[in-house]
């Protein structure tokens, strides 16, 4: 399976599963990260952290740590 981390810029993916447990979870749920949810890659910082993308129609920042619990297809 491919994570968020892995994937490329300018890339769209959807969630197809959600790692880590509880407070961590919870949080990337809140953001409108859910399975099914479309993601579009849209750039990632010079030393890889954060990632930046738009889900939902509205542009988010992800830490590698939290990209790597998201599963895409």
């Amino acid at each position: 399976m491919k994570t968020l981390k892995e994937t490329k810029i300018g890339e769209t993916v959807t969630v197809s599963k959600l790692n880590g447990d509880g407070a961590i979870k919870r949080r990337i749920m809140d953001m409108g990260i859910t399975k099914g949810a479309e993601i579009f890659v849209r750039k990632v910082a010079p030393l890889g952290d954060p990632i930046e993308v738009r889900v939902r129609g509205y542009e988010l920042s992800l830490r590698k740590a939290d990209a790597e619990l998201i599963q895409v297809k």
